[in-house]
């Protein structure tokens, strides 16, 4: 299965993918763009600009093209539509251009965990109040991208909360069920 963990930042993505690498040792763990991109050698602006995240958009689309099976994505495009959506030049973005890339990425998933910001914040967060108010938004945004499916992308999605472990183990189980749940 092809699984990627979705959510703002700061609330426990990577360790959500950490502690599914353990208990789903066969699969493969592709890091999230940010990182790969920053290894590679990508300047990102602090924050990043709107031309920043259509990169990682792009990254993003082109890693779930490679189509290999039993992948856990540190993020996916999704993420990246809902920090556009919510960018100050989010004008400057054409969705509709965009769009049928996204969808036909988005297909060759079998499931995205949705790892949303709880209302007992389990990540220490030193930032400012820009950045709290950017990750809520982005947290709202995704919200309403992968429950309501407004732009059609049809996969299955799964909403974890809790400590990691119990984190891990829904998601686990929707894997082992054949997201029958």
């Amino acid at each position: 299965m092809r699984v990627a963990i979705s959510g703002s930042h700061r609330t426990g993505k990577s360790t959500l993918v950490e502690r599914l690498s353990a208990a789903l040792p066969h699969y493969t763990v592709v890091d999230e763009p940010y990182q790969a991109m920053e290894e590679d050698g990508y300047e990102f602006s602090h924050p990043p600009s709107l031309e920043d995240f259509q990169a990682q958009l792009e990254h993003s689309i082109a890693r779930l093209n490679e189509g290999e099976p039993d992948v856990l994505f540190d993020r996916c495009p999704v993420d990246f539509l809902a920090y556009i959506s919510v960018h100050e030049d989010a004008d400057a973005f054409d969705f509709e251009e965009w769009l049928p890339r996204v969808r036909a990425a988005v297909s060759t998933l079998d499931l995205i965990a949705f790892v949303p910001i709880e209302a007992r914040d389990r990540i220490t967060l030193a930032a400012s109040g820009e950045e709290r108010t950017l990750r809520k938004a982005v947290d709202e945004k995704l919200r309403e991208m992968l429950s309501g499916d407004p732009y059609d992308f049809g996969v299955r999605t799964v909403e974890v909360e809790g400590e990691p472990d119990f984190r891990a183990s829904a998601v686990v189980e929707r894997i082992r069920s054949g997201l029958s749940l």
